[in-house]
């Protein structure tokens, strides 16, 4: 192993089947892009399927695409049915896919938009694919999070749709906590099974589309900050990359950047917020979590 981990670090995949989420652009075709190089068959699980299958054919390999609408449960369901008929062993769920500082708007169930896609969105694709995880010794669900889990960020049990009053930042807040509540909750129920790992990574501030939803202003102040303080999607990968394959990590661990502020950098682990490690928030969220979705877990 170098001293800074690299996508040569990743280890042979051969043989593992994964599904990465939002993975036509950005972090998630980077993400998928070097799964696939190093053998694994990845699967593209993307809202537009015309840019999977353009994406697919940029990335080769034994790729293939799934449509996943993550802000609609009906989707969430189609397509876990679709990938356990077609995958009966998934090694590798990357729950990548995000939207980030958007107008306020409600997913076809009614939820925020951001709560809805960030988090409850991948809590349900979570449990209705965790069936064909358990029994695949050494697999893992890696959840994206990010360094805005810290920002203005808490969980909203008496409003969690923000219809009394809504913040962009507030909200992607709340939905990117609750990526890694989930992820800790989540390995505390594994941990029972010890096949399969729950890991968390953010990338830093990495020059993605994700700021597309921002207001004007934020974008060109982002625009104008972005060579100061970003790092390239291919390094902002590279966490989650880590997270997903480097035999040394253990389930309940978040990796990110090791540059000042983990702005930027190679992977290294680190850790979250303080709320974020609250056994009683977990479980709470975890319960309405299900209550909302519908999707029960089987551990």
């Amino acid at each position: 192993m170098s001293t800074n981990w690299t996508a040569r670090d990743v280890p042979d995949q051969r043989g593992r089947v994964a599904v990465v989420t939002g993975a036509n652009t950005g972090l998630g075709i980077e993400t998928a892009r070097v799964l696939a190089e190093r053998g694994a068959t990845v699967v593209l699980a993307v809202r537009d399927v015309a840019k999977g299958e353009r994406a697919a054919r940029d990335t080769g390999g034994d790729v293939s695409v799934q449509q996943l609408d993550l802000s609609s449960l009906e989707s969430v369901r189609t397509a876990a049915a679709e990938l356990r008929q077609a995958h009966p062993r998934i090694d590798l769920l990357v729950n990548n896919a995000g939207v980030m500082y958007t107008p306020k708007q409600v997913t076809r169930d009614g939820f925020e938009l951001q709560f809805g896609t960030n988090h409850l969105g991948h809590f349900a694709l979570t449990g209705l694919l965790l069936e064909s995880m358990l029994p695949a010794e050494g697999s893992r669900v890696v959840t994206v999070s990010s360094v805005g889990h810290r920002i203005r960020a808490g969980i909203r049990f008496d409003d969690l749709n923000w219809e009394r009053s809504y913040s962009r930042v507030g909200a992607y807040g709340q939905s990117k906590l609750a990526n890694l509540l989930f992820t800790y909750e989540l390995q505390r129920r594994l941990a029972r099974r010890g096949t399969t790992a729950a890991v968390a990574a953010h990338p830093g501030v990495s020059n993605t589309e994700l700021v597309r939803n921002s207001p004007a202003a934020l974008r060109a102040v982002s625009d104008w900050l972005s060579p100061l303080l970003s790092q390239p999607a291919a390094m902002g990968a590279l966490p989650t990359l880590r997270a997903a394959t480097d035999p040394a990590v253990l389930g309940g661990q978040y990796y990110g950047p090791d540059g000042r502020g983990e702005t930027r950098g190679h992977p290294r682990l680190v850790t979250s917020s303080a709320q974020s490690y609250d056994l009683a928030l977990q479980q709470r969220l975890w319960a309405v979590s299900e209550d909302l979705t519908g999707v029960r877990f089987p551990v």
